[in-house]
């Protein structure tokens, strides 16, 4: 897993608005099978995926099984790996004021702004890419 900041981009020749961010519902659909999530992260390369502190905590809460853990940072070791710093947190707390999202969805969308990642989501509630241009819905589950 590699830690990376805006800075370390041009060093690997790639520029920030190359990067997805997929939130904690697109990488569960991808780890429980279902075949959109699938198709998109395995049509990715890992170098263009990365994956914050958030979505990491979340699965690493919710694991019993120890091989489902071994898979999960078997695929976080591929991708860059987002943190939290202070300016990060900044950002979150205006977002979570403005938008008066749960900490968590505000945390992950001000790793987005911040690093000018797209952020890929299900959760249109709370991410309508007509309001907020960093966020795509690359899919939607059938019902």
């Amino acid at each position: 897993m590699a830690l990376f900041t805006s800075v370390n981009y041009a060093k690997n020749g790639m520029t920030v608005s190359e990067i997805l961010l997929p939130d904690t519902n697109i990488v569960a659909d991808y780890f429980n099978g279902i075949e959109e999530a699938v198709s998109l992260i395995n049509s990715l390369d890992p170098q263009r995926i990365a994956i914050s502190v958030i979505t990491y905590t979340e699965f690493l809460a919710g694991f019993d099984d120890p091989e489902e853990q071994n898979n999960f940072n078997l695929f976080v070791d591929r991708c860059l790996y987002f943190s939290i710093v202070k300016t990060t947190a900044q950002i979150a707390a205006n977002l979570k004021r403005q938008y008066r999202w749960k900490l968590p969805d505000a945390y992950q969308a001000a790793i987005a702004v911040e690093h000018k990642m797209t952020l890929l989501t299900r959760n249109t509630k709370d991410f309508n890419p007509s309001i907020h241009k960093f966020v795509k819905i690359p899919y939607k589950l059938r019902q």
